[in-house]
């Protein structure tokens, strides 16, 4: 997984979206580019895309097709912003291999040299953890570990995610495979701030957005003052989330998740950071932000994340071998190293892609949490600009689509997730109280008008009704647009209901919903 929304697709709906090519507006373009993104936009029913690209010897291209937000007339341009989530973390590797070039740190010295109040489950583990192990996904933590703290929106400060990162259970020994998280880039920006003296928002954007010329880009979303932002679109059902007509959502990340996925950029202003990134350091007419060497180091695999035979009929561009480098991906690209990432927030998914040795940059931004269509989007453009053999992607993507539903169209045969057989097998009142994860926090459980209620005390949109789910089971019922819903299983000792246990109730959603890593017990 590569962002928060790598999967959360659906099938067509009915009327497909009028996206108006750029062409048409008068706008000069390339014919070639704006087809490819005119029929992904026509198939696949994407509200509004914006694309930027970098090549040898040519003006940079940045366009923008389609509506900003469903129901208004505002149209994506150059300069509307995105939020780019995962896409951020480059530009915190960066910071950080600005900070080892300035001699404030090392790659390789242990991180409690910098943060004495570091530390994993495993006392072992935290004395071995280096800065280029905090980048890189092979901390032990389980995929997607401790991102309810951060998604949806909590009151959380940076802080407190230090110090629940102890708590977090290490779901394989250190250094011994990949998973993607996200708290150990917020505890680099904490890094950040310790070392520099700037907090990673000002750091962001006094070394690297500003003398970049990046005017419109900010750090994070509540630091956007333009009205030229895109909306946010997701399906919201019936039956589950990922499927059913799309639907304008409001954003839900919070400041906290900064260092990780905060920053808001238009295609226009990423520009000049490519030509940074294809210049290992430097873009033209721009100052040299690092050295070549940096850049290797940020473009060097630590860990492999995952492998095949290559390519097949269903993924003409399946890497033999993919790994994590230091807030990049890097494999291979019909013959060509690419160095790429993705980003997903609820309501948006963007791509970012480089082919270094051709001096190619191309950036993809969507208002969609359709993954599948934007990704291979992405992979059309790209065949595009190195003149490879022709593939038919809107079948390839259809494909992927359909075998990721798979799971979830069995579960809703009928048209809709129907209860487990049994209920609750005390009454309602017995299971009322408050429930502690050591990392979360406190859940609380109440009886309302003759139902259970449930209240995850620091995230405000995770309050609502449970209704029976199976023996000694509920499940949520949060308000529209508030994430995934979950279903919660008591359990019951001597009698006694002791504490609880949740997995998110659809196939399809995101491994930021991470219910099951949650260990409730009740305490009152």
């Amino acid at each position: 997984m590569v962002g928060r929304r790598a999967l959360l697709v659906a099938g067509l709906g009915s009327a497909a979206l009028a996206a108006v090519p750029a062409w048409a507006l008068g706008e000069a373009g390339e014919p070639e580019v704006d087809s490819i993104v005119d029929r992904f936009m026509r198939e696949f029913e994407i509200p509004g895309i914006a694309v930027g690209i970098v090549r040898p010897g040519r003006p940079a291209m940045t366009r923008g097709y389609g509506v900003r937000t469903l129901g208004r007339p505002e149209r994506v341009d150059a300069d509307s912003l995105f939020g780019i989530a995962s896409n951020t973390k480059a530009f915190t590797a960066a910071a950080i291999a600005m900070l080892v070039e300035a001699g404030k740190l090392a790659w390789d010295e242990p991180m409690v040299k910098y943060i004495p109040d570091f530390a994993l489950a495993d006392a072992d583990a935290t004395r071995m953890m280096t800065v280029r192990d905090l980048l890189c996904h092979r901390s032990g933590l389980a995929l997607g570990a401790g991102d309810l703290m951060q998604f949806p929106k909590s009151d959380r400060t940076h802080e407190e995610f230090l110090r629940a990162l102890p708590r977090l259970k290490l779901a394989r020994g250190f250094r011994s495979g990949y998973a993607y998280d996200n708290i150990l880039y917020v505890i680099a920006g904490i890094l950040i701030e310790r070392v520099s003296g700037l907090s990673w928002q000002d750091f962001i954007t006094g070394r690297i957005l500003r003398p970049l010329g990046m005017r419109n880009s900010v750090a994070n979303l509540p630091l956007v003052r333009t009205a030229n932002i895109v909306g946010r679109h997701a399906r919201l059902g019936p039956p589950l989330r990922g499927m059913g007509p799309l639907a304008v959502i409001e954003p839900d990340e919070g400041p906290a998740v900064g260092a990780a996925g905060g920053i808001q950029a238009s295609v226009s202003d990423i520009i000049p950071w490519l030509e940074t990134q294809l210049g290992k350091g430097q873009a033209p007419g721009r100052p040299r932000l690092w050295s070549e060497q940096q850049s290797n180091e940020m473009w060097t695999p630590q860990v492999i994340t995952s492998s095949s035979a290559g390519p097949i009929a269903d993924n003409p561009v399946r890497p033999v071998l993919q790994g994590y480098a230091l807030g990049w991906f890097v494999q291979q690209y019909r013959d060509r190293r690419l160095i790429n990432h993705s980003g997903g927030l609820s309501g948006q998914v963007t791509y970012t892609a480089l082919l270094p040795e051709q001096g190619i940059g191309l950036v993809v931004y969507s208002n969609t949490e359709d993954g599948i269509p934007v990704s291979t989007l992405r992979w059309a453009l790209l065949d595009h600009l190195v003149g490879a053999p022709p593939v038919d992607w809107v079948a390839v993507t259809r494909g992927a689509i359909d075998r990721s539903q798979a799971e979830a169209r069995t579960l809703t045969a009928g048209g809709e997730v129907r209860a487990p057989a049994g209920g609750p097998s005390l009454p309602l009142a017995a299971y009322a109280g408050r429930y502690r994860d050591p990392w979360y926090g406190d859940v609380l459980i109440v009886v309302r008008s003759g139902q259970l209620s449930i209240d995850f005390t620091r995230t405000p949109v995770f309050k609502g009704a449970l209704e029976p789910w199976g023996p000694d089971s509920f499940r949520t019922r949060w308000a529209k647009g508030a994430g995934e819903d979950a279903v919660v299983a008591f359990t019951i000792t001597g009698g006694r209901v002791t504490g609880m246990k949740m997995k998110a109730l659809s196939p399809l959603a995101d491994f930021s919903y991470d219910f099951h890593d949650l260990d409730l017990v009740r305490v009152d």
